[in-house]
């Protein structure tokens, strides 16, 4: 259900999605797929319904056909991707929130690579994070935990003092697999689908305190609560 404004939540970390969580990437990602669908006659409803917080390489085995090597289709995107501007933008609330937090308090945890993942939240104007768990950083990407862990390891937070801010299914099922409470953002499956989580429109009227151990405040800007994430 959604937050209600004047909500408050214990949390020591922020952990962070990029993509539809941060920065608003769908122009970019819609298209890269299409066109790889395309070339290779692919159904691209199917995928896209599945792909969205999954890595690349894990979204490239699942449709790649039998004579495609996937390793070098998944190098071939992601190179795409690198140098890909058009469409990125923040998502609202997220530049403002980001700026007031200590840098030891907060991670991005992100399907993209590394060298995606800092290049596009540059060019959405946000800032770069101390502490980043890319692709490349994991065994095993979304819905695995293992990135969400790793994050609040590095941080030093026990994961059920952090909280998750995740648009996507794959990112969601991570999250709450981790053991952190889990705030979902309206943003890329829209409020329908996201009835079993607490949710957000974006992160506009979100506010952070580090003190006390730390304490989220949800305001106006993204006015019901449930206790589905206790």
């Amino acid at each position: 259900m959604r937050i209600t404004a004047g909500t408050t939540m214990a949390a020591e970390a922020l952990l962070f999605d990029m993509d539809g969580t941060l920065v608003d990437s769908t122009r970019v990602i819609t298209g890269l797929w299409r066109g790889w669908c395309d070339r290779h006659g692919i159904d691209a409803a199917s995928l896209l319904r599945v792909s969205h917080g999954r890595r690349t390489i894990d979204t490239v085995r699942l449709f790649a056909p039998p004579d495609l090597d996937p390793e070098a289709e998944a190098a071939a995107l992601t190179a795409a991707a690198a140098t890909a501007r058009e469409g990125l933008v923040a998502v609202p609330g997220a530049a403002g929130l980001l700026r007031t937090l200590p840098g030891s308090r907060w991670a991005v945890v992100t399907s993209a690579d590394r060298a995606i993942a800092r290049s596009w939240l540059g060019e959405a104007g946000l800032p770069l994070p101390e502490v980043l768990v890319a692709a490349e950083d994991v065994a095993a990407g979304k819905p695995d935990p293992a990135g969400y862990l790793q994050a609040a390891r590095r941080l030093g937070c026990p994961i059920e003092r952090a909280v998750v801010f995740e648009d996507a299914p794959a990112g969601l099922a991570a999250g709450r697999a981790s053991g952190a409470r889990v705030v979902a953002l309206a943003t890329t499956l829209g409020a329908e689908a996201l009835h079993d989580h607490d949710w957000v429109q974006n992160l506009s009227g979100v506010a952070y305190t580090p003190e006390k151990g730390g304490r989220l405040t949800f305001s106006e800007a993204n006015p019901s609560f449930s206790e589905a994430n206790p």
